[in-house]
């Protein structure tokens, strides 16, 4: 069975070859290992499963599954378990700063876990956001023959004859706060919302990455709109096990497939489905471990000459199921390429191109959810790049379902989310305000927050389109309305948004894509020569690490050289 795997090529080599590698195998033997599978090669089954949330539930049993996968077709299985910060949970607390910073201590216990054991292929397991950009980037960063699954979504929950996800639970407060919900129906809406394992069920941030998953080459074609609760989920998972061991005898690696090209198709089904904002720093930040230059202004080109065509919630109708009853990913894709919007030619992880893959799919007319990009929701993408004077480094802002791109008016400035979310509640924030919630980005924060507490409970007051949201730290894919994030340079770098006072005029045009303070150049200067740093409370462990060596969100906001500084790659030792 292992004749077809030359191990001595092998980086399990340094771990199970050899007499001076008698005490190595000696561990393996513990394990009940024989000595014909210690010659077989080993390949790490990475999950970040965990009792967090239902995003995370599944995905254990997901990588056991993948064992037998590996063992039909000539490998051995090796299970190991990462973290997750589960972002629904984090939300709205001191909790979320550690939501970014995840992705990287993801990445990097991935890649130390494969190094320290010399695994030679990995399988990756994620269920919550920052899981599976994070999984993404250890491959890309070790290169050795990999292959990503998504732990699934949730079905959606039913609530007065309607689907419901867990935005509009976050919705309620504000009308709550507005007292036009008694507190029982909010009690009545938290308890069916989430009706199972998955993760969110919209075109959020896990959902938007697990799209990119398919449309990059790295996860097995159709497989991850497939909800969290199916069945048919363990049989990905034994699949994409048993392909991985073709990868290796081919020697197809991350890196042969998510080329410049790749990364671009992956952006555009981003903007397609109406995604996360998210998409944005990380797609940046995958492609940096593979030493591909691909930043948010790379990602905006691609969004700005792609068509919206998944009518997909937050901004739309339908949620990760109804997307899988449509034929899924490949059914979006298929009309993509058809319009001339994909590039067909890039390598996945069946051995085949993009456009060979999408060939074994037929169109479907009579699905709702994916439009004809002949046909589109909207001719540009459902998320927009945006530069001007308050954001010289770049901004991000979600168009999906706004029926308002242009906003001007008076500043109303928060130095932390908090302070902002107490004047919602409060209802102080005045229709025609634009609101900037600042010192939230990579190094300020620090970790970069997510809003959706903020933002969910302006829409719940009525006030999604009524009011502009700016922030240098991020929103979730769940938000909606006129919330714009990522702003460059970070107000703890001084940068412009650091300077805003409240009264001055902000001007903001997503179709243009511009985002402009209004004041003269003289009176900016003296506010910059008057700036002065500020401080955090976090002044020790892993967030003041990861505030020292974050770059700027434009470039992902990652935390190392990345690939273009290595001498060598970890798949080649």
């Amino acid at each position: 069975m292992t004749n077809r795997f030359d191990k001595s090529k092998l980086p399990s080599r340094h771990v199970s070859v050899g007499p001076e590698r008698a005490p190595h195998r000696s561990y393996y033997y513990a394990m009940g290992l024989t000595e014909e599978e210690i010659a077989r090669p080993f390949v790490a089954l990475a999950s970040a499963g965990n009792d967090s949330a239902p995003c995370n539930t599944t995905l254990d049993a997901q990588a056991d599954a993948a064992r037998e996968g590996v063992k039909q077709n000539g490998g051995m299985p090796r299970r190991f378990n990462t973290i997750t910060v589960t972002d629904g949970i984090a939300m709205g607390h001191q909790g979320m700063k550690s939501s970014l910073v995840s992705r990287e201590v993801i990445a990097d216990s991935v890649e130390l876990s494969v190094r320290g054991h010399c695994y030679d292929a990995l399988v990756g397991f994620a269920g919550c956001d920052k899981s599976l950009p994070g999984m993404m980037m250890a491959m890309l960063r070790l290169n050795i023959p990999s292959i990503f699954v998504y732990g699934g979504s949730i079905l959606p929950g039913r609530f007065h004859d309607k689907d419901i996800t867990v935005v509009d639970v976050f919705e309620v407060v504000g009308r709550f706060a507005a007292g036009t919900c008694p507190i029982e129906e909010v009690h009545a809406m938290e308890r069916v919302a989430c009706p199972g394992h998955g993760a969110c069920g919209g075109q959020f941030t896990a959902n938007t990455m697990a799209c990119v998953g398919e449309a990059i080459g790295l996860s097995l074609p159709n497989s991850n709109m497939v909800p969290a609760p199916y069945s048919s989920r363990e049989q990905i998972a034994v699949a994409a096990g048993y392909q991985v061991m073709e990868l290796i005898e081919h020697n197809i690696r991350p890196r042969d497939i998510c080329t410049r090209e790749a990364f671009i198709n992956a952006a555009r089904v981003v903007a397609a489905t109406g995604g996360s904002t998210n998409g944005a720093l990380h797609l940046p930040a995958m492609a940096h471990e593979a030493g591909i230059d691909f930043d948010l202004f790379d990602v905006a080109e691609a969004f700005k000459s792609t068509p919206y065509i998944a009518d997909l919630k937050p901004g739309g109708k339908y949620v990760a199921k109804d997307m899988y009853e449509a034929g899924g990913v490949y059914m979006l894709m298929k009309t993509m390429l058809a319009g001339g919007f994909l590039d067909g030619n890039c390598l996945t992880v069946t051995g085949k191109t993009l456009g060979e893959n999408i060939d074994q799919v037929t169109w479907n007319p009579d699905q709702k959810v994916i439009y004809d990009v002949k046909a589109p929701i909207s001719p540009t993408g459902g998320v927009v790049g945006l530069r001007g004077s308050l954001a010289p480094n770049g901004a991000i802002v979600k168009v999906a379902g706004m029926h308002r791109l242009q906003f001007e008016g008076p500043a109303r400035c928060f130095d932390c989310e908090e302070d902002c979310f107490a004047a919602v509640e409060a209802r102080s924030i005045n229709e025609g305000e634009v609101v900037i919630i600042r010192y939230e980005g990579p190094k300020g924060g620090p970790g970069m927050r997510e809003m959706l507490s903020t933002t969910a409970a302006l829409y719940g007051l009525g006030m999604g389109e009524k009011v502009a949201l700016i922030t240098d730290g991020r929103f979730s894919g769940a938000t909606r309305g006129f919330c714009i994030g990522h702003v460059g340079p970070e107000a703890a770098d001084g940068g412009p948004i650091a300077l805003v006072e409240d009264g001055d005029t902000i001007r903001i045009d997503a179709e243009a894509g511009t985002i402009d303070l209004d004041i003269a150049e003289d009176v900016l200067a003296a506010r910059k020569a008057a700036w002065r740093p500020r401080t955090n409370d976090y002044q020790s462990g892993a967030l003041y690490r990861y505030a020292q060596n974050v770059g700027p969100a434009y470039q992902g906001a990652v935390t190392h050289p990345g690939g273009k500084a290595e001498t060598h790659v970890y798949a080649d030792i």
